[in-house]
């Protein structure tokens, strides 16, 4: 489904309403902040998820 263009405007124009033009900035750098984290904190366990059954099919492959 997704959030269409107005439904984008209407939500930027009650963010600018309630937190103002000063403050709005200041909030999505620290949102972009967080998503970044959280995407390099994910990449990292899925990096780890693809390493630990590397070395079991490898241990496997040994057993064989």
């Amino acid at each position: 489904m997704g959030i269409g263009p107005g439904s984008a405007i209407i939500i930027g124009i009650v963010a600018l309403l309630i937190f103002g033009p000063k403050k709005l900035p200041e909030l999505g750098k620290a949102m972009g902040s967080t998503l970044r984290e959280f995407k390099n904190a994910t990449k990292g366990l899925a990096d780890d998820e693809e390493e630990s059954k590397k070395v079991i099919e490898t241990k496997k492959a040994e057993e064989k």
